[in-house]
């Protein structure tokens, strides 16, 4: 198995996006996240031979991360066509021996229903903007239909949220780690040229 260094180097190609959305939240995940939560979720086992999916993939970091550690499967979702076409590229960049399939669909209505145990990595929009409060609970909500565990990114101080959301669900917070995440300037409403916020990472296992 690679490091989790060595993995956030290979993902320091992954490129982000040409035009992103405020509405949709879309941010680059950092490698170095990236490259974190998809360690810890191979160490668990939750990687290798399995299935994954990546919801809201936006342009692919975390589902190319998952596509460098074996997995069997590798899925891509997101609504929004542009962001995708980008994956694809990274895809190319990244040069993984496991190849993701890019899918448009909703998150929150994910077209999906798979026999074999399914991995879901996701960091998806915090519900920052106004009208898409609690927008990771849809996330969250699809994930308990279809993963057996999952490994999402969330807001700082939403572990109270999150395990009350599993345990409703059938699920259990197994491990929980703070991350950084670092956003550019890439909004109107942006003050500074970046700014580094703190959240929080999820491990779930559903029943």
């Amino acid at each position: 198995m690679a490091t989790k260094s060595a993995l956030a180097q290979q993902l320091g190609v992954v490129a982000g996006f040409d035009d992103p959305r405020a509405p949709l939240e879309q941010y680059r995940t950092p490698p170095e996240v990236a490259a974190s939560l998809v360690h810890t979720a191979d160490l668990q086992g939750d990687i290798e031979g399995r299935t994954v999916v990546d919801l809201g993939c936006g342009t692919g970091m975390l589902a190319l991360a998952a596509a460098l550690r074996g997995p069997e499967r590798v899925i891509g979702l997101d609504l929004d066509p542009d962001p995708l076409s980008t994956a694809l590229a990274n895809e190319r960049r990244v040069a993984s021996t496991t190849s993701v399939e890019w899918l448009r669909a909703d998150a929150t209505r994910a077209p999906l229903c798979s026999p074999a145990p399914v991995t879901v990595v996701m960091n998806p929009p915090f519900g920052a903007q106004s009208g898409n409060e609690h927008a990771d609970r849809a996330f969250l909500e699809t994930t308990a239909d279809i993963a057996s565990v999952s490994y999402s990114i969330h807001n700082a101080g939403s572990r109270e949220f999150v395990e009350s959301f599993a345990s409703d669900n059938g699920g259990e917070v197994t491990h929980a780690f703070g991350v950084e995440l670092d956003l550019p300037r890439q909004f109107d409403f942006h003050e500074a040229d970046s700014e580094t916020i703190d959240a929080e990472a999820f491990r779930i296992r559903w029943r």
